[in-house]
């Protein structure tokens, strides 16, 4: 089996390389980062895909800035959507499978349960509606998969990838710091290694195409996953209790944004709960002294 990889040092990207290296069954990975490929260029993914010959395709990549889409909206768009349909056009005249990554974004945050892959879909930002019109571009390919996932942390595998909320956290609680969190936006955490996981599952047991919820089981508000933390670090949980409704942000979130992996399960891959993942998180930052990213 040939992979090509999209987004190949992005956080989830990478570790899905890293995961394939050596994987017996795999003939040869091919990774693409954003210099090596611009999924917005039609004339430059059919050319490396030629080149690369691939049985599955796995796009990581992704305009993930949402703020920044705000501003940028064409830009998001040619990225997170007619990207996403240059790779479906692709994967369907090749027969390939295509596995790409959405988001909790593409909800309104409105509802009070966790969110089912059949329920109505809202975006209210530029990321979101971008991201929602790739799934659709994604579906579209006769062997193509979603996986939504959200909140994405894990142990950081290379100094260039950015820090993100989760590593903050977990930095300001081993300073004695009290990060601010939110205690009325909910969650379902997304353990970076877990989500590889469920990846090679799907990709091995092709189950039907369509899209799936890819997060640890169960869901949290900012304030318990911080809490968790300093428990799991052995550390005072110093948290500064903050207001998602009342923090002035650019760009719409969904506040309310627990999704259900029932689906997932379904199919044969049971993903652990986030508390497990929380410690599993802990314990490889402690064991390996690897920097924290999410």
């Amino acid at each position: 089996m040939r992979i090509v990889v999209t987004g190949a040092r992005g956080r989830l990207g990478s570790a899905l390389v890293e995961a394939y290296a050596g994987r017996p069954g795999i003939d040869a990975v091919v990774a693409f980062a954003r210099s090596d490929l611009d999924i917005a260029s039609p004339a430059a993914v059919a050319a490396a895909l030629e080149r690369a010959a691939p049985d599955v395709i796995v796009n990581a990549a992704a305009m993930a800035g949402v703020d920044e889409a705000e501003e940028r909206a064409v830009d998001a768009l040619n990225v997170n959507a007619f990207g996403v349909q240059t790779l479906a056009q692709e994967a369907s005249r090749r027969g390939a499978m295509l596995v790409h990554f959405s988001t909790d974004f593409v909800f309104d945050g409105t509802a009070s349960v966790p969110y089912r892959e059949t329920d109505p879909t809202n975006p209210r930002s530029v990321y979101g509606i971008s991201k929602r019109l790739g799934e659709w571009f994604a579906t579209d390919a006769p062997r193509g998969y979603v996986l939504r996932v959200e909140t994405l942390f894990g142990p950081q595998a290379h100094a260039a990838q950015s820090k993100g909320s989760v590593a903050t956290i977990v930095d300001a609680l081993k300073a004695g710091q009290s990060p601010n969190v939110f205690t009325d936006r909910t969650v379902s955490p997304t353990y970076i290694p877990d989500a590889v996981w469920a990846t090679v599952r799907l990709i091995e047991s092709a189950p039907p195409p369509g899209v799936y919820h890819c997060v640890n089981t169960g869901s949290c508000t900012w304030h318990e996953f911080a809490v968790e933390l300093a428990r799991q670090l052995g550390v005072e949980p110093r948290v500064t209790a903050v207001r998602f409704v009342e923090t002035p942000m650019k760009a719409p979130r969904p506040q309310f944004c627990a999704l259900s992996n029932e689906k997932l399960r379904s199919v044969g891959i049971d993903m652990p709960a986030w508390q497990d993942a929380v410690k599993r998180y802990v314990r490889a930052i402690a064991d390996c002294g690897l920097r924290t990213a999410d």
